[in-house]
């Protein structure tokens, strides 16, 4: 299991980094992660045939390993709402919203659905490896733990803990760890590892030595700063604060960056096309004139990212922007926002109520109980290029602008269109090449060579080779341990 000193230290890339080490080996392997928290979310199959929804981090750690996403690789995720309160997703399927009081309360009643996924992966591949969330110092929070030492010591699995040296204090965050976690635990992690080290390796030698005085753990190694990293998908909205790559020229692509952004990755393939300029726009700052084209993609509260959309003026530029031949998509709850109004009597995705949309499209959505989650292909009702991607939503829409879809799905039309204006409920459209370069073709940008798929795995192997170079992997797969384990 990889744990860290906090939130942001790199554990889902180093999980998706020694998952694809391991099939390298020839290994059997799959990611895991007991409780995870992100609106990031990937549509995969469930034992019974139906569609569920797992932390995109977990997709991406599967797909290093070469297996298919499975909600057993995330059996709790938490998806959230506003600031206290969270859809609850249990085995692919949400099961209701509670607040973080309540929820904290109540997570251990979890813990067996946690540890009957774990088991079934355990049943069928080689090697597991887990990833745990924020920190196992955070011990106000470690009586009814799932995602930490909580579960670690429930299926009795050994613990890596890794700090990052980037953010400083890493001597303080590893030593600090030791001295405040409860000894039980303590035995349970049978080493660390330092993450996103720059500079003269030699010149933290000391370093290490000191930290293994003090916790009596081992070093597995020292990760230096990896480009890869800045080429796989992020886990959550901290690394949009990170400045974007400068670009000189190109198609300017914005997308305002709202309170309770969804499923931001499908901007990935986009900021990584040599011909387009893509920026999200923060917190108080205007949409910019002279955008070619603004996405409004997914949020886990339309209604209230809707009012926080006015809060910053974005209405008032993106109606201007559309006025004057400006391109305008809406993904998910960023179509629903287009329409012009949406409705939520049940308080599915937070109080009940409703608001107005921005009215550039005819139509209307409100929100159901009943979530709709699965993976869908077709074509695009425009130019008749191939799409793939997966749908996560609780809102249905309806209305005149459904007459002209966006898209044909093999089960019927998708979304809707209204000359420069047009919106999808579809996810991960931009990541199949054929759809992403006719798309952009309409906007001006000739057709580009990137092959997204293939240079997320090209990232994943480099990510894997920088990983490999630098740990003791032999050692760390040694660790390993059956379930049960009694740390000591």
């Amino acid at each position: 299991m990889i744990q860290g000193t906090g939130s942001d230290v790199g554990k889902s890339l180093i999980v998706a980094g020694l998952c694809r080490i391991a099939r390298r080996r020839g290994l059997s392997v799959a990611p895991f992660k007991p409780q995870n928290m992100s609106n990031n979310a990937a549509a995969c199959a469930n034992a019974d045939g139906s569609w569920g929804e797992i932390g995109r981090a977990q997709a991406l750690q599967a797909r290093a390993a070469g297996v298919a996403p499975h909600v057993d690789m995330n059996p709790v995720l938490l998806k959230p709402q506003s600031d206290r309160r969270a859809q609850v997703i249990v085995h692919g399927r949400a099961i209701g919203s509670e607040d973080a009081a309540a929820y904290m309360a109540g997570r251990h009643r979890l813990l067996p659905a946690v540890l009957d996924s774990f088991a079934r992966l355990t049943d069928a591949h080689d090697l597991v490896i887990v990833e745990g969330a924020g920190s196992p110092a955070e011990v106000n929070l470690r009586t009814r733990d799932i995602a930490n030492m909580g579960f670690a010591r429930a299926a009795g699995v050994p613990v890596l803990l890794v700090g990052d040296i980037d953010r400083g204090g890493v001597i303080a965050a590893l030593v600090g760890t030791h001295a405040v976690i409860d000894a039980a635990d303590s035995v349970m992690i049978v080493g660390f590892a330092i993450n996103k080290f720059r500079g003269d390796l030699a010149l933290f030698d000391d370093g290490l030595v000191a930290i293994e005085r003090a916790t009596g753990w081992r070093s597995f190694g020292v990760i230096p700063w990896l480009a890869a990293a800045a080429r796989l998908p992020a886990e959550d909205a901290v690394a949009l604060d990170r400045p974007a790559a400068s670009r000189t020229a190109g198609l300017r692509i914005v997308a305002p960056m709202m309170s309770r952004l969804a499923n931001f990755d499908d901007a990935d393939p986009l900021r990584m096309e040599p011909g387009v300029d893509f920026a999200f726009i923060p917190p108080g700052k205007p949409i910019p004139r002279d955008a070619d084209a603004v996405i409004l993609f997914g949020t886990k509260a339309t209604i209230e990212d809707l009012r926080f959309l006015r809060t910053q003026g974005w209405d008032h530029d993106i109606l201007a922007h559309a006025r004057t031949g400006g391109r305008v998509l809406g993904i998910c709850g960023g179509f629903q926002m287009l329409g012009r109004t949406v409705r939520d009597p049940l308080g599915i995705e937070g109080p009940a109520g409703d608001a107005s949309g921005l009215g550039l499209l005819a139509m209307d959505t409100q929100m159901l109980a009943d979530k709709h989650v699965r993976v869908v292909a077709g074509r695009c009702a425009r130019t008749d290029a191939p799409v793939r991607g997966y749908e996560i939503h609780s809102g249905r829409t309806t209305g005149d602008a459904l007459a002209r879809p966006m898209l044909m799905l093999d089960d019927g039309p998708d979304g809707a269109v209204d000359g420069l204006v047009e919106g999808t409920y579809v996810h991960g459209l931009f990541a199949d090449d054929t759809f992403r370069r006719s798309w952009l073709q309409r906007l001006g940008v000739p057709t580009s060579p990137l092959a997204y798929d293939g240079a997320v795995d090209a990232a994943l192997d480099e990510l894997a080779d920088g990983i490999e170079a630098a740990l003791d992997v032999d050692a760390v797969i040694a660790a390993a341990r059956a379930p049960g384990w009694i740390g000591g």
